[in-house]
């Protein structure tokens, strides 16, 4: 779904008080400019394809919804910003990544280099850096989506909104692995339907190697 799809969505299911949709010139003004009118009308023209973090956030601030519902399959009906809690910030999120989850390799944390290059070019190694920094404290969904792919989680993992669940260790001992990295990462990109159909198939073959044999 194209991000110009996404926010129609959301302007539908997120009314203003009123029952009316938002128009550009409210937003505009309930984000204090952060989000122009013109924006606005971009965005819906499908003129803009990456929009920036502080962008959507603002966004999802003044109409009431959480911000990780942008990268949602679904609308996150329901899901106002009252829901979501203050947390560490993408910065600190990535950064917790880069603590538990290990190169196979070498058992040593994930260099900046490493990350960069398993983006497939989505991610410079100075882009990596400042967003571990926080120097870009506004990275485009597109650089949101690599890193979650990288370290194979959701991408509202590094969103601010409701904190996370911190990775358990058998998951962290398991992602240590090279071959459960790269079916990590690959099942992260396909559609909800998709990816419990491959979750379906690994449980079989869990189920086989649990039942007695003979």
């Amino acid at each position: 779904m194209h991000i110009a799809q996404k926010f129609e969505g959301l302007l539908e299911i997120y009314r203003r008080p009123d029952g009316r949709k938002w128009s550009g010139q409210e937003i505009d003004e309930a984000t204090g400019v952060v989000v122009t009118r013109s924006y606005i009308t971009n965005l819906r023209k499908v003129r803009i394809d990456n929009p920036g973090y502080e962008k959507m956030k603002a966004i999802a601030k003044a109409m009431g919804f959480a911000p990780e519902v942008w990268f949602e399959d679904g609308l996150g009906e329901g899901r106002s910003i009252g829901q979501a809690e203050v947390s560490r910030g993408v910065a600190g999120r990535l950064e917790h990544l880069f603590e538990v989850v290990r190169n196979p390799k070498r058992g040593e944390p994930f260099t900046n280099g490493e990350v960069a290059r398993m983006t497939l070019g989505d991610l410079s190694e100075d882009d990596v850096e400042r967003i571990r920094t926080g120097s870009i404290s506004d990275p485009t969904v597109g650089q949101v989506a690599a890193l979650a792919s990288v370290f194979g989680v959701e991408p509202s993992h590094l969103l601010d909104g409701a904190e996370p669940p911190l990775l358990d260790e058998e998951l962290v001992q398991a992602l240590r692995d090279e071959d459960v990295q790269a079916i990590t990462r690959e099942s992260s990109r396909l559609p909800d339907r998709e990816r419990r159909l491959v979750l379906g198939i690994v449980r079989q073959f869990t189920d086989q190697r649990a039942a007695p044999s003979g």
